[in-house]
């Protein structure tokens, strides 16, 4: 009778072990899926790249409207816009 009972605390203890480590692999799968959901949500979230900008190299109006543009919105100070203008200005 004795060796039923310790087979009986053994194995009793060798499926809590056996639950313990299961419950903690169901957890980090849980973890693992959450993160996977909000990188998929965040890749979905992030707006999509504009398209470049056609080449304005080849038009002079058209890379000084790009200038005058970007002066109004303050991305360029007067002295660059007028720098860059004279040089587009002389390429002509």
């Amino acid at each position: 009778m004795p060796f039923l009972l310790r087979a009986a605390i053994v194995g009793g203890g060798a499926y809590a072990i056996g639950k313990h480590v299961q419950g903690g692999r169901d957890q980090n799968a849980a973890q693992n899926q959450e993160i996977a959901d909000l990188q998929q949500q965040q890749a979905q979230a992030a707006p999509a790249p504009e398209p470049a900008a056609p080449a304005a190299d080849e038009d002079p109006m058209a890379k000084l409207t790009q200038l005058k543009s970007l002066l109004d919105q303050g991305v360029l100070t007067q002295a660059e816009f007028d720098m860059q203008k004279s040089k587009i200005l002389a390429s002509m």
